[in-house]
């Protein structure tokens, strides 16, 4: 474990356990604003500072193209879904952007029935992808890494993966749409919503669905957080919602404390960011997470539960994942 990220973890403070129907969080806190100041994707996108468009007008399936014109940095998180484009596309990593700057980054579709311009940039479709399928992805990104030091993910799993979520939460999309999921459970996912407001000063979430653990997110910024804290709830809220069974347990702060202290027993290596800072990815027995930093500050900290029958020697091959590399 690097110090800058064992420090800031014994930093962190949790908050009191609040629940709904099978859910749990744990509002986690930091000491104060850690880092590089940034905008978020919507801020950035409000202030018409960003342009986030295909590599080309032909496209490439894991590649998109951003500008950022703002004298600022702009945060693009692990999982942000951006739709529009020839098909919506979700981050591989969470990347800080340089001021001023042109940079290709990774993504992930999740629209794959669809290959055709809808508009000519990208927009924040509001969402971040479901919890057990971002688990997944970053398995797959850290095998890709690993072979070759590239943020690509395991697109056949991930497409399979939100086919599987749209018959559990029994939605139809003509294109295959993650997005489709939420829109059609919006109503569900506003009662999680209205039950895990924000709390003053919170950072990040930690969530317990039917009393365990399945992972946390966590910023620099609380400002930051506190605009993407509905995005982050409504993807571990989707989760919930599938799963939804009475817990044979109460949802407990040690369960959470003891999750955060199994953090340090993980493998660590360490990647430069596609943006700014370094990319560190981590992976234990039972829990696979990432950690953005820059200026030797934790900016953005996420990591899920695994079942320890989902190693990265079940990933899909290197083969198998390259063709996805290609333009469609």
């Amino acid at each position: 474990m690097k110090p800058t990220i064992d420090k800031y973890l014994e930093s962190l403070t949790l908050g009191y356990v609040q629940t709904f129907k099978n859910m749990a969080t744990v509002p986690l806190l930091a000491p104060g604003d850690n880092g590089p100041e940034y905008l978020t994707l919507q801020d950035a996108l409000d202030q018409q500072v960003l342009k986030i468009t295909e590599i080309d007008q032909s496209g490439s399936v894991p590649e998109l193209k951003v500008m950022n014109t703002a004298t600022q940095y702009v945060l693009l998180l692990d999982g942000e879904e951006l739709m529009g484009a020839k098909q919506n596309r979700v981050l591989n990593t969470s990347i800080l952007l340089k001021p001023q700057t042109e940079t290709i980054i990774p993504v992930s579709c999740t629209e794959q029935g669809r290959w055709a311009y809808s508009s000519a940039e990208f927009s924040s479709s509001g969402h971040v992808m479901a919890r057990s399928i971002r688990s997944s992805k970053t398995r797959s990104v850290h095998e890709s890494l690993r072979r070759e030091r590239s943020y690509s993910s395991d697109q056949g799993t991930v497409w399979n993966e939100i086919n599987e979520l749209s018959a559990a939460t029994r939605v139809n999309s003509p294109t295959g749409a993650m997005r489709d999921v939420y829109e059609s459970k919006a109503s569900e996912l506003a009662e999680y919503e209205k039950a895990f407001a924000p709390q003053p000063k919170q950072q990040g979430l930690l969530v317990l669905i039917n009393a365990q653990v399945v992972g946390f997110d966590i910023l620099s910024r609380s400002s930051a957080y506190q605009q993407l804290h509905p995005k982050l709830l409504k993807s571990y809220a989707v989760d919930a919602i599938q799963h939804s069974s009475e817990p044979s347990d109460t949802p407990s702060l040690s369960t959470a404390q003891a999750f955060l202290a199994a953090i340090r027993d993980c493998t660590a290596q360490d990647y430069p960011s596609t943006g700014y800072g370094d990319d560190h990815r981590f992976e234990g027995r039972t829990m696979v997470g990432s950690a953005l930093v820059a200026d030797e500050s934790v900016i953005h900290m996420a990591f899920f539960t695994i079942a320890e029958s989902e190693s990265s020697e079940k990933m899909a091959s290197y083969q198998q994942r390259r063709w996805f590399r290609r333009s469609r």
